[in-house]
């Protein structure tokens, strides 16, 4: 833990002269960590899963008692159906109900207003046919022990599945933070269309309910480049932008939120 509270401080400190209402590290999922792993002791996966979960609630429990929110990514859970076509969707669900077990189990102890879910496809820019649809694991995501979802929503192939909030009930005290900019296209999203994205999840939801985000990260690692940093930021401005046009509508005043 001596080298994340190295890094907890830099954070801390690059915090100390901006205005932040929530700051928030992320941690990968217990499941992401087998997918990287050799099991070469337990005798069962699940034991395995359980052991890393175990194993991970010692950095779960140190981003949150170093007073910054705690964000799981866990794109495995969407992205198996594409990684196993051999699956079916129900085999899928099976897997990734085994996987939100484990995880609740490292989250357990943990005010979940200090957790946020995220999930995703993915940095890819192929034709995404073979996405997993999330009508087959909303439900499963919402079993997750969190206060905030967050999951893609701008990415054109899943654009049309907010109307699933329509119908799927939102856990009392949760929210959703749905990506309104996606890392899927280097086209830069107007801010009119951000602006419409978030006023149709807070008409689903409820306006209390939602905080605008991005669908995913912009590189699939931190040496990676696969969107120019500018497009970057002219993303985020939009994302900005969009939001505080949102906010004029919703709530009759305006986003603080600034992007250099």
């Amino acid at each position: 833990m001596d080298e994340f509270q190295k890094e907890a401080s830099t954070f801390r400190s690059a915090l100390k002269d901006v205005r932040v209402e929530e700051a928030f590290v992320p941690a990968i999922s217990p499941s992401n960590v087998a997918s990287w792993e050799t099991n070469q002791y337990y005798k069962t996966e699940e034991e395995f899963l359980f052991a890393i979960a175990e194993a991970m609630r010692e950095e779960y429990n140190a981003i949150v008692d170093a007073g910054f929110l705690l964000q799981v990514d866990d794109p495995a859970l969407a992205t198996y159906y594409i990684l196993h076509p051999e699956a079916s969707v129900e085999e899928c669900r099976k897997w990734a109900s085994m996987r939100v077990e484990a995880l609740n189990h490292a989250l357990r102890g943990i005010p979940e207003e200090k957790i946020r879910y995220h999930t995703c496809y993915s940095i890819n820019f192929g034709p995404r046919v073979h996405d997993m649809e999330l009508r087959h694991i909303i439900d499963i995501i919402l079993r997750v022990r969190a206060g905030a979802y967050s999951f893609e929503a701008a990415n054109p192939r899943h654009e049309h599945e907010w109307r699933l909030w329509k119908t799927v009930k939102l856990p009392e005290g949760k929210s959703i933070i749905p990506g309104v900019i996606t890392q899927s296209t280097v086209l830069v999203e107007h801010p009119e269309l951000v602006t419409e994205r978030i006023m149709r999840f807070a008409d689903a939801v409820g306006r209390e309910n939602v905080i605008a985000g991005a669908d995913c990260g912009f590189a699939s690692f931190a040496t990676s480049f696969e969107i120019h940093p500018s497009i970057v930021w002219a993303k985020l401005r939009s994302l900005v932008e969009g939001a505080r046009l949102a906010s004029e509508q919703l709530w009759g005043r305006a986003s603080s939120v600034t992007v250099p």
